[in-house]
């Protein structure tokens, strides 16, 4: 959906919420890097343009990959990062770099980003609200999500609300936020790296809970969307270095 037209540029809606999302993200990981991390302040705002760039371009291979089928044949979509991939995989990449350049400790540097970016996952799902996108199963509960006919899936043209599985994520990433930030504030992981760990076993149950919803996911092994069998991965593997990380005292 178009918000305005500038100089005869069309702003979108969801590019502002975009906007919006990681600006919110940048401050509050900024001060939390400054309150509870010992980062002089502005460090988080520099380190910001690395993990932006890279992360759309990190996302943007990865959902590119995983529907190669249509890139082949239509290239040029490649660069229309608005109609899919902003998913921030590529940021760790750029966060390194940034370390490495400015002598900084990464892993705590990844421990004071995610609590910016879990709150900005939260804002940059409304994105998808109106992208009219990331909407789950046909449903008629209370809080049902009206589809156009045009966005519908084609075997769901004779359904009108769907489930708003954007909202779902939504409302658990600030979840994610509010405990990242009591964890933080409690000073209970005492380890540079558990709460970068905690994320990512949260974030990856939310993605499991949402993706049993959606209808729009890009890639199926044996009938299950590719995004659960990485977000299993991820838990595996981040549960397994945080009990060694606790066990190392």
């Amino acid at each position: 959906q178009i918000l305005c037209t500038i100089f005869g540029v069309n702003i979108y809606y969801y590019g502002v919420i975009m906007a919006l999302a990681i600006a919110t993200g940048v401050l509050v990981a900024d001060w939390a890097g400054t309150k509870y991390f010992g980062l002089k302040k502005e460090t988080i705002i520099d380190l910001a343009p690395y993990i932006i760039i890279f992360g759309i371009l990190g996302a943007r291979i990865y959902y590119c990959a995983l529907n190669y089928g249509f890139y082949l044949r239509f290239p040029t979509e490649i660069i229309a990062i608005r109609h899919g991939g902003i998913a921030m995989l590529g940021g760790a990449l750029g966060l390194w770099l940034f370390a490495k350049r400015h002598k900084l400790n990464p892993i705590k540097l990844c421990d004071t980003s995610v609590i910016g970016l879990s709150i900005a996952q939260a804002i940059g799902r409304w994105g998808n609200f109106f992208n009219s996108e990331a909407f789950g199963a046909p449903t008629n509960l209370p809080w049902k999500l009206y589809i156009a006919p045009q966005y519908r899936p084609i075997p769901y043209q004779d359904y009108q609300y769907f489930h708003p599985a954007f909202l779902y994520e939504s409302i658990l990433d600030l979840a994610v936020f509010a405990i990242l930030l009591v964890l933080t504030k409690t000073g209970r992981l005492k380890k540079d790296g558990n709460l970068t760990l905690i994320y990512l076993i949260l974030y990856s149950l939310v993605r499991i809970f949402v993706e049993m919803f959606r209808l729009d996911s890009v890639m199926y092994i044996l009938g299950v969307p590719v995004a659960i069998f990485v977000s299993v991965g991820i838990i595996i593997v981040s549960t397994a270095v945080f009990i060694y990380n606790v066990k190392r005292g």
